[in-house]
């Protein structure tokens, strides 16, 4: 047994350019902690969630943050929070694949 989650949900992620991948790896009543793996030239488009936080930690590569109209590479390893209404999103502009976890909370 292991406690980790990460390494087994993400293990066959292998998005294709242009594409994205998802795992979830902690679904709760108040918490959800999501893998996204970016493909090269991959998005997660800007969005907004207006009753929670949502914190996107980088395990891999290097991906371009969006939030709020600000854009910003950031490499492995890596913490970004994104308050409550901020818009955010992320963009693989790399040609390798870039890989983040987001955990938003709470859940309402």
């Amino acid at each position: 047994m292991t406690l980790d989650s990460y390494a087994t949900a993400v293990a066959d992620l292998d998005p294709a350019p242009g594409e994205v991948e998802t795992a979830e790896l902690v679904v709760t009543d108040d918490v959800l902690v999501k893998a996204f793996v970016l493909g090269p030239d991959a998005a997660v488009d800007p969005h907004e969630h207006a009753d929670a936080t949502n914190v996107f930690h980088v395990v891999e590569g290097e991906p371009t943050v969006i939030r709020d109209g600000d854009e910003e590479p950031v490499a492995a390893p890596a913490v970004v929070e994104n308050e409550r209404g901020a818009v955010h999103g992320a963009r693989n502009d790399t040609t390798d694949r870039a890989v983040f976890t987001a955990t938003l909370a709470p859940l309402n």
